[in-house]
């Protein structure tokens, strides 16, 4: 997943021209950072006007401060306003090096040591289900029927229902490639011409739940060999990102991989991480 909170202009449109204040937007940037640890700058304006406005007089708010009062008495619009302000950008596949490391080193270890121990991995920020379902396509395909399974979290609701559908368009089926395309995934036909399902063998194994990285967290079952966690740590700030490591290392093993993304870096966050590369850590011990 990425936590982006994505460019729109012009920061006072919207329909019906809606103007976003600077007192209404300090409110949602401090709910936000507050909710989901996303600092959002000056920039963001104009995001957070055009993201909100037709949901604002939907509602049937005048205000941007009416609809925040709102949202803070209501859980169901708390959600749908967070929706709103989290873009979730991904793709199959992405930052392939990653995949690579799993395949060449990650499995083949965890086969000689781990013996009959499920392999666990946990797609910390898994957006629509694109990263989640890469991973359990190399590991079908690895390690067949061996025990493994996939956890995938992620605070946007409706970003959840798309990846528990598991149904994409099939202009994405070119991030995949064609072995694992024509293996694991399925061309829609009749009212789904044009898009693809993720085969019912990836999909059971694939378990989805909303969470949130920047509360406690939640029993997740044994600790996991791999958390990936890319593309989100950007949008915090320090403070931020040290509490979620925080929080994540004692649900990694020890010896167990910590995976951010090629822009990201974790140096300084945990004294238990290890660099084994640019954007990979291990757990010490």
């Amino acid at each position: 997943m990425s936590l982006a909170l994505a460019s729109r202009s012009p920061a006072q449109c919207g329909p019906g021209l809606l103007l976003l204040h600077d007192a209404e937007f300090k409110l949602f940037q401090q709910w936000i950072h507050q909710v989901a640890g996303i600092t959002m700058g000056p920039a963001k304006k104009a995001l957070v006007a055009g993201r909100l406005a037709r949901r604002v007089q939907d509602r049937g708010q005048s205000t941007y401060q009416a609809y925040f009062d709102l949202l803070q008495r209501d859980a169901t619009e708390h959600q749908t306003a967070l929706d709103l302000l989290t873009t979730n950008e991904t793709h199959f596949f992405r930052e392939p090096r990653h995949f690579e490391l799993l395949r060449d080193q990650i499995l083949p270890e965890h086969v000689s040591e781990a013996g009959a121990r499920p392999l666990r991995i946990w797609s910390a920020a898994c957006s629509t289900g694109q990263e989640p379902y890469s991973l359990a396509m190399l590991l079908a395909h690895q390690l067949g029927d061996a025990a493994w399974d996939i956890l995938g979290t992620d605070i946007c609701s409706r970003a959840l229902e798309r990846a528990r559908a598991g149904l994409y368009d099939m202009a994405l089926a070119r991030e995949i490639p064609d072995l694992l395309l024509h293996r694991y995934c399925l061309k829609g036909v009749g009212s789904q011409g044009g898009r693809f399902l993720m085969a019912p063998e990836i999909a059971r194994r694939v378990r989805f739940e909303r969470l949130n990285l920047n509360e406690g967290l939640p029993d997740l079952g044994p600790a996991f060999d791999v958390i990936f966690l890319r593309n989100v740590m950007i949008y915090f700030n320090d403070a931020t990102k040290r509490a979620v490591v925080e929080r994540l290392m004692p649900r990694l093993r020890p010896g167990g991989w910590f995976v951010v993304g090629h822009s990201e870096s974790l140096h300084g966050m945990s004294a238990q991480l290890q660099t084994h590369g640019p954007s990979v850590y291990r757990k010490g011990g």
